[in-house]
């Protein structure tokens, strides 16, 4: 069933349990993730970058994600995010393709400027019935940052995130407590106390954790106690479905298989096994 992704990160809130942001890019992930989310009956979210809008087109992967939503998904609830916009014309593109919620990343501007263009887009937004999620501090990606970074520099500043909050009336916040995107070498430990602070200057807003893939259950559930509401995963999803590919292809190179249906099919299953693990994780209620 289709969900607003601001009601699913409000439910999780009030019960104290966390939801999955699952990345997709075409058919096959998308049905990965919502046959886990139903078989599970637990709630998550679907979302997209630009790249991935940009692969398959924005529109074609939009009825792709709200038709599997409609016809796989029976009484789950499911919301569809545009991940990681750069731009004002990212969030129309992403509006105009069937999201309900979508994130502005200006998290590399000045302070300043990431607030201005965090106000033009949730003007925009909410005028259209979608909600917004901003991105404060810098949640740094291999190849784009050097692998030592001053953590406390890049970190989200709490009365930072309370300033923006308030003058952007945003609906969500990511933030950055050590996290980083991809195979990018984090801080050794989250900075826990940043995030009971951030937490505690706006109890209301679901705070979202980007680049959680690789992490273990028990910094999992800390972040959670902590006031996590939403974990974005990626990188997890797209390892086990290529290498289910790249073994699929190498087993059945010898008899020289013309199927890509069966490759793909077993793809989407490691992807879905993949999906189910950290739904558990994220939420074990």
């Amino acid at each position: 069933m289709r969900a607003n992704t601001i009601k699913i990160l409000k439910d999780a809130m009030k019960g104290e349990y966390a939801v999955g942001a699952f990345n997709t890019f075409g058919l096959e992930i998308t049905q990965s993730i919502v046959r886990a989310s139903h078989k599970l009956k637990k709630p998550c979210i679907i979302q997209a970058t630009t790249n991935a809008m940009k692969y398959a087109g924005s529109k074609v992967l939009g009825d792709i994600v709200q038709s599997v939503i409609a016809h796989e998904s029976n009484s789950t609830q499911i919301g569809f995010h545009l991940d990681h916009g750069k731009t004002f014309d990212d969030v129309v593109n992403a509006i105009d393709a069937g999201t309900d919620s979508v994130m502005i990343d200006a998290s590399c501007s000045e302070f300043k400027e990431n607030c201005e263009i965090t106000s033009r887009v949730v003007k925009y937004a909410h005028e259209k019935g979608v909600t917004v999620q901003a991105e404060l501090g810098s949640v740094p990606y291999l190849g784009r940052e050097e692998q030592e970074v001053d953590w406390e520099q890049i970190m989200t500043d709490p009365n930072q995130a309370k300033e923006l909050v308030d003058r952007t009336e945003v609906d969500a916040l990511a933030v950055g407590i050590g996290n980083a995107h991809g195979f990018f070498r984090e801080r050794p430990v989250p900075d826990w106390e940043r995030l009971k602070v951030i937490r505690s200057m706006i109890p209301n807003i679901p705070l979202i954790l980007h680049g959680a893939s690789d992490w273990t259950e028990e910094k999992v559930k800390r972040a959670v106690t902590e006031g996590i509401t939403c974990f974005n995963i990626d990188t997890d999803i797209r390892i086990a479905f290529v290498v289910s590919m790249r073994n699929g292809l190498a087993q059945e190179y010898g008899i020289a298989t013309t199927d890509p249906r069966k490759i793909l099919g077993n793809a989407r299953e490691s992807a879905m096994n993949k999906i189910e693990e950290k739904i558990l994780m994220f939420n074990d209620q």
